[in-house]
């Protein structure tokens, strides 16, 4: 049986943290650590070793981007409780859906973002998707913000990616996951198993060297597989 996941709440807010641990918590879901600033959830990521990181982007002595950079910069050195080299996933909390710092932590690594007026049922979903290893894309409100990001011609770190190594089938897929498509939706439009899209998702994500679908998202705006405000035909 798999073990639930295990998360740090990072907010400034009690109320804040304590509804989402409730939340989780009804649902099954292990809150091991709670953190009202950056500092403290960097400090908790490396005593608790969680899966998730719910994170909050605006908090005191350290917000949650220069957190989420700190710890997923030092993921080796704190892998997950699975022993997973690649540490925990990040989910960054705000209460605005195009806040500029979502930016800069979706290109730090971040996993995905949040509202944080979701409702029960997103939250722990959201917690449960990125565990695995998959990023939060769904939203509509996800892929105007990485549209965004695309059109800032980030002064970051950009990925330059070669797609050469990409089959015209794997092209194809990340075209469609770029549009936000989810593995579901790409087998049926692609009449696929979902399996083997996953297959071409894990594929697609070793050849370029990316993390997750968000990074994906990113590379494919970036190169211009698909531009900033295409629509899905």
């Amino acid at each position: 049986m798999t073990e639930p996941p295990r998360v740090l709440v990072a907010d400034d807010q009690t109320l804040v943290r304590t509804g989402f641990r409730l939340i989780l918590g009804a649902d099954g879901i292990d809150v091991v650590a709670e953190a009202a600033n950056g500092t403290e959830a960097v400090e908790a990521v490396r005593r608790t070793r969680p899966d998730v990181v719910l994170m909050d982007v605006r908090m005191p002595e350290m917000d949650g981007l220069e957190a989420t950079r700190r710890i997923l910069d030092g993921a080796a050195d704190t892998p997950g409780i699975s022993g997973a080299p690649e540490g925990p996933r990040v989910i960054i909390l705000t209460t605005f859906d195009l806040d500029r710092y979502v930016y800069a932590a979706l290109s730090a690594g971040a996993s995905g973002f949040l509202l944080k007026d979701v409702t029960p049922e997103q939250l722990t979903a959201a917690v449960r998707t990125v565990r695995t290893g998959d990023a939060l894309l769904a939203p509509a409100i996800t892929r105007r913000l990485v549209q965004r990001f695309a059109r800032r011609g980030s002064d970051t770190t950009a990925l330059h990616r070669d797609l050469a190594s990409l089959t015209p089938r794997e092209l194809e897929v990340l075209g469609l996951l770029a549009r936000g498509l989810s593995n579901a939706e790409l087998a049926t439009r692609l009449h696929l198993a979902e399996a083997t899209v996953k297959t071409h998702v894990a594929r697609i994500l070793a050849k370029l060297g990316l993390r997750d679908r968000v990074q994906a998202v990113i590379a494919a705006y970036e190169t211009g597989l698909v531009s900033a405000g295409a629509h899905d035909e």
